[in-house]
């Protein structure tokens, strides 16, 4: 059952969740696309709430004009926030992207702590602020998202923002050994409890923010702990801290797999590749991703059970993201030759161990892929929650899939019991992974993918928000 919200949702995040371009001087806008996006537009439409954040493109757009004829469609307002080309390179790519996402994914070797980064990040953190407080009513929810905007909390108190403001991190949080590497932590977690509800996608999470707070802030204190959050007291305040594990459309990716576009696309893959098993793997360039740990266990398990030669292909998309970065720059460099030395050592006449494929898919394609594959492989080195491992799931409407998946992803605390779950930093235990599934029996695959369809569907993205608005409404769901 899905929760009314009786009062104004006011979405804040660093995009705005649309596609803006430009086609021989007509400027179109459309809604975008992701999780995200699909949970949150019928809450909406239905209260006419709206969406701050950049729109992703500067003044030469329209975006007046653009956000009106949105508006009208989609029942729900836009208000962009300005990013000039510098304070995107210092706030977004430098300090949100080369501080706190390497810092909050355990990898801390990549991380810059730049001072003008971090000043740039609190200038863009105050406008978005300012925006929100022009833009917001004494009764409306305000509900920001995500490690770009940690401060945003903080600097609305500044504004006299009095009603509710919740937050919620959909990576993962840090222990406190690796979050106090960070200079300015004191003010990042002031800013962050400044918030009345924030939200992570894990336990762990939840208990490393607990920690983190309970350490370093003095003022900080635990009232209780509870199954689904922790209160804090934060001076004459009262925090709550509780875990929601994000999730996606299950009906969506379902059904749409089901299609004859769809079938038909997955069986031109499948016939391309006849008489062998498919691992997919399917990521963005990342680091975090496990991208050549997952290309060593697949050359690992080609040398420990030379069997499956020929019977076996890795399928892996990669999606470009960053391309002018040096490290992202490296990684696709290490992924080109380690792709082209396997294939090198193992290939045959008419089999090729690893396809590598480095583009993004289009919607079709996409689930035309994970329908067609017997196994995916989704190995991240640290993960929020892993969205790819429960649409590989919904989509293996034929009952055959088997999902290997990292214990460091989040979706392992759900899907742990009828996924195979490994380490990606052991290459032989993930090597052995690989065998296990092309070696399962049918019976086995059947009851593995029943179960976590189940859990899919039963905690899909509708469940989540229904589960946050709860908790900002003061009140308790049920399991």
């Amino acid at each position: 059952m899905k929760k009314k919200i009786d009062k104004r949702l006011v979405v804040v995040s660093n995009r705005l969740p649309i596609v803006i371009d430009e086609e021989e001087g007509n400027w179109r806008i459309a809604p975008g696309s992701g999780g995200l996006i699909t949970a949150l537009a019928p809450v909406m439409k239905k209260n006419r709430g709206l969406w701050i954040g950049w729109p992703g493109c500067g003044e030469e757009a329209p975006l007046q004009k653009l956000f009106e004829d949105f508006g009208k469609e989609q029942d729900y307002r836009l208000k962009g926030v300005p990013l000039t080309e510098e304070e995107v390179e210092k706030y977004y790519l430098g300090f949100s992207n080369e501080t706190l996402w390497p810092l909050f994914h355990d990898l801390l070797g990549y991380c810059n702590f730049s001072l003008e980064n971090w000043r740039t990040y609190q200038e863009v953190n105050r406008r978005f602020a300012s925006i929100v407080a022009e833009e917001s009513k004494d009764d409306d929810f305000i509900w920001v998202h995500d490690y770009q905007l940690t401060l945003v909390g903080g600097y609305l108190r500044e504004e006299g923002i009095k009603q509710t403001l919740a937050f919620f991190l959909h990576i993962p949080f840090p222990s406190a050994d690796l979050f106090s590497r960070l200079p300015w932590k004191i003010e990042l977690l002031r800013g962050m409890m400044e918030y009345d509800l924030i939200g992570f996608q894990t336990l762990r999470d939840r208990r490393n923010f607990v920690n983190c707070a309970i350490a370093m802030l003095p003022e900080a204190e635990v009232v209780s702990r509870l199954r689904h959050y922790t209160l804090l007291r934060y001076g004459s305040r009262k925090v709550k801290v509780g875990h929601f594990p994000i999730s996606i459309d299950f009906e969506e990716f379902n059904r749409g797999a089901r299609t004859k576009a769809v079938e038909e696309a997955a069986w031109y893959l499948h016939e391309n590749l006849q008489g062998r098993q498919l691992v997919l793997g399917i990521d963005r360039l990342d680091y975090t991703k496990g991208l050549p740990e997952r290309f060593l266990a697949f050359e690992r398990a080609l040398e420990k059970y030379p069997e499956i030669r020929r019977k076996i292909t890795l399928l892996q998309v990669v999606v470009p993201s960053r391309t002018l970065v040096p490290d992202y720059q490296n990684l696709k460099e290490l992924l080109d030759q380690l792709a082209g030395r396997i294939n090198a050592r193992f290939a045959e006449q008419g089999w090729i161990p690893i396809h590598y494929v480095y583009r993004s898919l289009e919607p079709t394609q996409l689930l035309a892929h994970y329908r067609t594959s017997e196994i995916a492989l989704i190995t991240p080195l640290r993960d929020g929650m892993n969205l790819v491992a429960k649409e590989y799931c919904a989509a293996s409407v034929d009952q055959n899939g088997v999902l290997i998946l990292s214990e460091f992803a989040g979706a392992a605390d759900q899907m742990g019991k009828a996924a195979l779950l490994v380490n990606p930093y052991d290459i032989d235990g993930t090597a052995d992974a690989i065998y296990r599934a092309f070696t399962m029996e049918p019976e086995d695959r059947r009851q593995r993918l029943s179960l976590l369809q189940t859990i899919i569907r039963r905690h899909d993205v509708h469940r989540w928000v229904n589960q946050f608005v709860s908790s900002m409404k003061g009140e308790e769901w049920r399991e």
